[in-house]
């Protein structure tokens, strides 16, 4: 008599999450599987939860020298992001905490609570030269945490005090809790925003962006951040080839409608633990169209699911590329959303109480 398959064993249960797996890490020795035990148990395996770990950072100031990028600094108030966006190119960096790109990337949450204060005793050295800082190129300011936790808002109470000036990425709603500071701040040439958007359709988005607002949500904050002075660029970013590319004009209609007063785009980038991420949720969310999609990615990264050189990596290469990069040229002239937002302005900076100020925070 032959014996009844195996049980196959279950992981905790995720809801509203990105990633559909938990892969070690690549710098990690071992790699952890769960296995049936051969009892048979029938009972639910827990609801996965958000656990929020605290660091003291001794700097919070992140410098770069990408050329790729237009700024030279940031900040980040959060490692991970419970957004979930199975896109996002910043899970690779969860490996460096000895954490997984997959699902602890969304679920291990590490949250600088002191980050405020030491962004002041940073701004306040004498050798410190303003420039723009950039919150919101890595994880998102403004993820689920940040509203019990409020460090985004204490940091942009430090800039605004200082006079620096300061641009802000999210896909986040919360961000209008701080449109009195953003307001103020913009009226002073010290702020801007870009709100990240994907697709129109809600659906979609619920799968690729879990926990993040609706495109509808998005709209709604940029409407709220223009009617209070607040330049805000429409980031369409990441255009999917194949999946989310067709709705290049109609993203950028709707983000001008709202008020967005300039747009940019970035291709999809699928970094180190990112592809096979990416590969996992597309064949389950979008099955039929998985092989198609991943073809017309790969048709922009020279063969390949990821081209990092630079100059590429933001925009990609190939025919295809070049058709998306024209038609968003296109409509966004056509929109008026073809131009760069007023530089921000670094004469405003300075010391609160002057230089007796400096010397007590030393």
């Amino acid at each position: 008599m032959s014996q009844p398959p195996p049980i196959p064993p279950r992981g905790p249960r995720t809801r509203a999450r990105g990633a559909a797996s938990n892969a070690a890490g690549r710098f990690e020795p071992y790699a952890r599987e769960a296995v049936d035990d051969g009892w048979g148990a029938e009972e639910d395996p827990p609801l996965l939860r958000t656990e929020i770990a605290f660091e003291a950072p001794r700097s919070v100031i992140t410098r770069n020298r990408s050329p790729d990028v237009g700024f030279d600094r940031s900040i980040n108030p959060y490692r991970g992001c419970e957004h979930g966006c199975v896109y996002c190119f910043a899970r690779p960096s969860h490996a460096f905490l000895g954490l997984s790109p997959g699902l602890d990337f969304e679920t291990r949450i590490t949250a600088k609570p002191t980050a405020p204060e030491r962004l002041a005793a940073e701004l306040a050295r004498p050798s410190y030269r303003p420039a723009p800082i950039a919150i919101g190129t890595n994880t998102d300011p403004y993820q689920p945490a940040e509203r019990g936790l409020g460090i985004m808002r204490r940091i942009l109470e430090v800039l605004r005090d200082f006079g620096h000036p300061v641009t802000v990425v999210t896909k986040g709603a919360l961000i209008e809790r701080d449109i009195d500071i953003l307001g103020a701040m913009a009226a002073a040439g010290l702020a801007r925003v870009g709100i990240s958007l994907t697709t129109l359709d809600r659906d979609l988005a619920r799968s690729l962006e879990p926990r993040a607002a609706a495109p509808e949500r998005r709209l709604a904050v940029i409407r709220r951040l223009a009617a209070a002075g607040v330049p805000v660029r429409a980031m369409i970013a990441p255009v999917i080839p194949g999946l989310t590319d067709h709705e290049i004009e109609a993203l950028l209609t709707a983000a001008r409608e709202a008020g967005a007063s300039a747009a940019s785009y970035i291709l999809l980038r699928l970094p180190l633990e990112v592809g096979p991420l990416f590969r996992e949720w597309l064949e389950a969310a979008r099955p039929l169209r998985a092989a198609s999609v991943m073809a017309r990615v790969r048709e922009t990264r020279g063969g390949r699911d990821y081209d990092p050189a630079w100059h590429r990596r933001m925009s990609g290469s190939g025919i295809h590329a070049g058709l998306i990069a024209r038609r968003f040229e296109v409509a966004a002239r056509r929109l008026g959303l073809d131009r760069e937002l007023p530089a921000l302005r670094c004469d405003r900076f300075a010391v609160p109480g002057g230089a007796a100020r400096q010397l007590e925070l030393f």
